[in-house]
């Protein structure tokens, strides 16, 4: 290990950057939960407050908004999995079939500068876009008499998670789709070729070479997506219900981090706030070797 080190030593150096970040900002913050199993004090401290053993887990467990949170947490990310995951997978695919290399590029520009606007700047868009008064999906719907009057979108429940998608899935899926291009590029040309002389069309290609060419990199990012199953997305959903004021959407938007976010830090409740980050940050964990476990036994591509 050291000669390989040794031998090696200029990529090392540009790696301890990033080790310093992991260290500093994941690994050193873990110190901190132990305050799920204290009652918290600043005054006392970490070292100085009461030890309550899994007090504040039973709470939360038993909190009445428990399962509500769970439901909308699992839904919305199920959701984000089902739709959001392959988007940049069928973008890519469909990159890959243009010819023309100057459209192609533009739209590829296109599709993932959404990814480098902040989502206080999305949200801020779709609110305007869905707004009552000069909304312009309104303006749309009356203008060919589908609606006769304006609908107040962001305060109807059955709606919230069709836009949170659909916004989620616009912002990201150029950007997603950058990887799986790249993995294309790598795909042997002559397999293409061989196949254009057995008479293979642009579909068998498609799901006889291109598609198992990089199933490994689908995989991998199936792995890290279900182990963020309990991650739904904070930030977008705090925005698009007005820092969780949006009482009216509270049933069908309130997920552990936004709950977290209100209930444990706004009320000072820290200890509780982080026994409910804790649960979920145990949960994604076993997600994540229970995805990589099953990826190995069913092929030869995982994580470890």
């Amino acid at each position: 290990m050291r000669r390989r080190f040794l031998q090696q030593w200029d990529l090392q150096i540009m790696v301890i950057p990033a080790i310093l970040l992991i260290v500093i900002f994941s690994y050193i913050p873990m110190w901190g939960v132990l305050t799920a199993f204290q009652d918290y004090s600043p005054a006392k401290g970490l070292l100085g407050s009461n030890w309550v053993g899994f007090k504040h887990f039973r709470m939360f467990f038993n909190a009445p908004e428990f399962w509500v949170i769970m439901r909308n947490t699992v839904v919305i990310s199920l959701l984000k999995l089902l739709v959001a995951f392959p988007a940049p997978i069928v973008l890519a695919l469909m990159l890959n079939e243009i010819k023309n290399g100057a459209f192609k590029r533009f739209v590829q520009t296109i599709s993932y500068l959404p990814h480098f606007i902040s989502w206080v700047i999305v949200s801020g868009f779709v609110i305007s876009m869905l707004s009552v008064d000069n909304g312009s999906l309104n303006m749309v719907l009356q203008k060919f008499d589908l609606i006769k009057e304006p609908v107040n979108w962001l305060s109807i429940p059955e709606y919230f998670w069709t836009i949170l998608i659909a916004s989620g899935v616009w912002k990201e899926i150029g950007f997603g789709a950058i990887v799986y291009l790249a993995a294309i590029a790598g795909v042997d040309p002559h397999l293409y070729e061989a196949a254009s002389i057995d008479g293979a069309g642009r579909l068998r290609k498609l799901f006889s070479i291109t598609i198992p060419s990089i199933s490994p990199v689908i995989v991998i990012f199936l792995i890290l997506s279900v182990s963020q199953i309990l991650n739904a997305g904070f930030e977008e959903i705090l925005l698009l219900t007005n820092q969780g004021m949006n009482v009216v959407l509270r049933p069908v938007s309130e997920i552990i981090d936004t709950y977290v976010y209100r209930v444990g830090i706004e009320n000072y409740r820290y200890s509780y706030a982080t026994a409910a980050g804790f649960f979920k940050g145990v949960i994604s964990v076993g997600l994540l070797v229970m995805a990589n476990w099953v990826a190995r036994r069913l092929g030869r591509t995982s994580l470890w």
